[in-house]
């Protein structure tokens, strides 16, 4: 690859005259949320929550201990006989009611996870629009279930297949989308009748406190259950209690491999949504145009935290050239900068210091072994954690930046020759989340997509959720669905029952 485009320094857009995104009004309860009622944690122990465009610490929230996850696993646990009684349409009829209330609050919600997530207002609202999206899918969903016909399987015996919650479930939730990732995990399991306590992650809390706040006078007390913590130490407690009768969690692979190992002594089921590394493959008869302006967004969205994010472009090394200028020209486009500096923010900042330096560290090893940053490729300059949209290439086949997710405004780009290799290097990393392919071939379009090991494959796109479709992986990216009605199956059990009618 010939392309010689220098790298480029993005700036930061600042707002220094801009009204700060929340008050202290909006803020929620900084405590627990136990069986309906908000509690204090120890006050010598709380965690500082950061808001990453300034740095500047913006709540204090409680470190919550085991015993804080016992309190809240009996409450739900307390809770789970009678909520799991209502009927599909009581229980919907809630969740529309959730649905309801978020809508009525989005702006302010969104804010609220801009100020402590430093995404783009743009992201935040479409993460709440989808939030609302989600609990009135799961609303009618959960009215609508299907199953095995009842019927004589065996003569004289009719069998009737019941679908049953599970009980309480413990939820984990990752920093990327606090709001969003909270409502892909309470809407069904709510719906499917079960309890849960979740753990949203200690970096930002925010969105899930506010949620529980508004919605805490919809559901029973004990319905949900929200403690703030550690991983280490409230999610282990979460995924070994022995009365919690599952365990979901998105986060990366490390933890996914704790949670498993901490439900073992349990058998408790284990829902995972895990990390990506997701591979674009660009055929020589792609619309090179449409690649190159699709991934500006599906490559940058939320600055690149994103699991699903289009960051490991193989393009045919015919139209390589081209391709990398026309996305350099959308990437150099981006524009960079803290939320309150503008609607046409697209890129912010890395949600903490030990996350801005664990991208930036990858940037600096990709340099020192020969990669180039055709755009991007470090730091901004602060105050924040803000790191230049980059487009790496001369990229060789096994590279830590192509193999590893960086989970950053990072995409690189390798080139192969013929379509067996494309597949090869395609599936050749850990991760099988999700993966696109840019063709105007249709035969092709539909056998690439078939051999691709991954959950989700787009076609000439990238990135594009619905409700009524799964999400999730295999391999490294874990197991179990978010979304569609495959959700509400992860969060029930089939019972069988046969009843003898021979006279």
């Amino acid at each position: 690859m010939t392309t010689a485009a220098a790298p480029t320094t993005a700036t930061v857009r600042r707002a220094a005259d801009a009204p700060p995104l929340i008050t202290a009004a909006d803020l929620p309860p900084v405590r627990h949320l136990i069986d309906g009622e908000f509690l204090d944690g120890s006050p010598e122990r709380v965690i500082d929550v950061v808001d990453p465009s300034t740095e500047n610490v913006i709540a204090r929230i409680p470190e919550g201990t085991a015993e804080d996850i016992d309190r809240a696993v009996a409450a739900a646990v307390a809770a789970k006989d009678q909520w799991a009684r209502l009927v599909p349409k009581e229980r919907s009829e809630l969740l529309h009611a959730i649905a309801d209330r978020v809508a009525e609050n989005a702006e302010l919600l969104a804010r609220l996870e801009s100020a402590n997530t430093g995404k783009p207002l743009a992201v935040s609202r479409d993460d709440v629009g989808m939030t609302v999206d989600t609990f009135r899918f799961m609303a009618g969903a959960v009215r609508a279930t299907t199953s095995m016909a009842a019927g004589d399987y065996a003569e004289n015996h009719l069998s009737v297949i019941l679908r049953e919650p599970l009980g309480v479930v413990g939820v984990i939730t990752p920093w990327n989308y606090p709001l969003l990732m909270a409502a892909w995990k309470i809407a069904p399991v709510v719906a499917a009748g079960n309890t849960l306590v979740i753990k949203p992650s200690e970096q930002t809390p925010l969105t899930t406190l506010k949620f529980a706040e508004l919605v805490a006078g919809l559901l029973p007390p004990g319905v949900v259950n929200v403690v703030n913590g550690y991983g280490a130490v409230a999610g282990a407690r979460l995924a070994e209690h022995p009365d919690v009768d599952m365990i979901a969690l998105t986060g990366s692979v490390s933890s996914g491999r704790a949670v498993a190992r901490a439900a073992a002594d349990t058998l408790k089921r284990v829902h995972l949504e895990l990390g990506g590394k997701a591979p674009v493959v660009i055929f020589q008869d792609a619309d090179l145009a449409a690649a190159a302006s699709a991934l500006r967004v599906a490559g940058f969205w939320n600055s690149g935290q994103e699991c699903g994010a289009a960051c490991r472009v193989l393009v045919h090394e015919s139209v390589a050239e081209e391709f990398v200028e026309r996305l350099v020209g959308e990437v150099r486009a981006l524009v960079v900068g803290e939320p309150t500096a503008g609607e046409d923010v697209e890129v912010g900042p890395m949600v903490s210091k030990a996350h801005f330096d664990r991208v930036t560290g990858y940037l600096e090893r990709a340099k020192k072994g020969g990669v180039r940053a055709a755009t991007g490729g470090g730091a901004l300059d602060g105050p924040g954690y803000f790191v230049a949209p980059t487009v790496l290439v001369d990229v060789p086949e096994g590279a830590e930046v192509a193999r590893e997710e960086i989970f950053g405004p990072v995409v690189t780009v390798e080139t192969f020759t013929d379509e067996e290799e494309a597949v090869r290097r395609a599936n050749d990393v850990p991760f099988g989340l999700s993966a696109s392919v840019w063709t105007e071939n249709a035969r092709r379009s539909h056998d690439v997509a078939g051999r691709l090991d991954f959950g989700t494959v787009w076609v000439n796109s990238h990135l594009v959720p619905a409700s009524e479709v799964p999400w999730g992986g295999f391999k490294g990216s874990g197991y179990g669905r978010d979304l569609s009605i495959y959700a509400l199956d992860d969060y029930s059990r089939t019972k069988h029952v046969m009843h003898h009618h021979g006279r």
